[in-house]
């Protein structure tokens, strides 16, 4: 749930606490949600960052990300009513994937962690640039006596991903032996932060949130104990080629205010007997009606890398757009996803074509994920 910026324009980019650390690493930094965010390391470089997280572990700094606090008597009550997924599923200690979506369409407005600490706390972790947004509205709705705090700069966030994860940190004296989707507290050095057992790349990991002012602490850390496990930094791109290897959307590419849940095949994480949360109408009618067009994966037949914005054919009919491609490091070949009409329709195994810059390229239609998820 990385949204990725490369307006040229975008100026006055915030910056990690950990941009210092990044830079004498030889990072290649790029725009992200309105913030200067490493894209890859020199020394290694994309598929180099991504084998790491597939093989052995790597640290992403993934400070960008929005954090946003509702407290308050019956603040998970109010923000279940708000967002998709039924928070009344999980215990105080787990965390949930929701969707903020829009009261009318039922559009995406952004996806979400939610964090549930207790009755009156939850813990949100939306989009970079999207934070502003989720917390206006929220705020909007918030009854007397629930508060909703913008907390963005506030925390920083280490994304700790890949198999050898648990024993990096269990070398730190953190812990690891939580179940997926699920959060402790710890100190690391003094440092008091949350663990969670959360990620983005489908592979055993663990997201730190720790106070920004101590961010280079802890990161100084894991590179410290992580020199016996070949810890890598790694950079949104690689974070990229994992997540859509996994499957996972991209909020404004695969999931947006014009994509809806049920478009983007991201219905599991609606609690459709709910009384009520944004959109619910709008998403229930288009349910029922069938959507006119669903999220699909793409795997590459012929040597071809899609991108987005790409055209998707059947024959000479167009029937879709790639929302998401790239070169799969693990696959060896390019992988999409893509929203396809559902009507003609197109099953799983059928073979389309791609315009990749005037010369049609086959792809084969499949179902998500293209390699095989550590997480459980």
């Amino acid at each position: 749930m990385t949204e990725v910026t490369t307006d040229a324009a975008e100026t006055r980019l915030r910056r990690s606490p950990l941009h210092e650390r990044h830079t004498a690493l030889g990072a290649k930094f790029a725009p992200f949600g309105g913030w200067e965010m490493p894209l890859e390391y020199a020394g290694g470089g994309v598929l180099k960052e991504h084998t790491a997280v597939r093989t052995g572990v790597g640290v992403f700094d993934v400070s960008h990300l929005g954090k946003a606090r509702i407290t308050g008597p019956g603040a998970a009550d109010f923000v279940n009513a708000c967002l998709t997924n039924d928070l009344g599923r999980i215990a105080p200690g787990k965390a949930q994937y929701t969707l903020c979506c829009d009261e009318a369409t039922g559009g995406v407005v952004d996806d979400i962690i939610a964090y549930l600490h207790a009755d009156d706390h939850v813990f949100l972790i939306p989009n970079a640039a999207n934070t502003a947004e989720v917390v206006r509205r929220l705020r909007a709705a918030a009854p007397t006596g629930v508060a909703v705090t913008d907390e963005h700069e506030a925390y920083a966030v280490l994304a700790v991903q890949g198999p050898r994860s648990a024993e990096l940190l269990g070398a730190l004296g953190l812990p690891t032996e939580h179940s997926y989707m699920s959060f402790s507290t710890a100190t690391l050095d003094g440092v008091q932060l949350t663990v969670c057992r959360t990620g983005y790349t489908g592979e055993l990991g663990y997201e730190l949130v720790v106070p920004a002012e101590q961010a280079v602490a802890v990161w100084d850390a894991l590179f410290a104990a992580g020199e016996a496990y070949e810890l890598r930094a790694c950079g949104l791109a690689a974070r990229d080629t994992l997540r859509t290897e996994m499957g996972y959307p991209l909020h404004g590419q695969d999931l947006s205010l014009e994509i809806t849940p049920v478009q983007g095949r991201s219905g599991w994480a609606v609690g459709w007997d709910k009384p009520a949360f944004w959109g619910r109408e709008a998403l229930l009618a288009e349910k029922a009606a069938g959507p006119r067009r669903t999220l699909r994966g793409l795997e590459a037949v012929d040597r071809a890398i899609p991108r987005p914005g790409m055209a998707v054919y059947a024959g000479d009919t167009r029937v879709g757009t790639i929302t998401s491609g790239t070169f799969s490091p693990t696959k060896k070949q390019g992988i999409a996803l893509a929203l396809l009409d559902t009507d003609p329709k197109i099953a799983d195994g059928d073979v389309v074509e791609v315009d990749i810059r005037g010369r049609r390229a086959q792809m084969r239609v499949t179902r998500p994920p293209f390699v095989t998820p550590s997480v459980k």
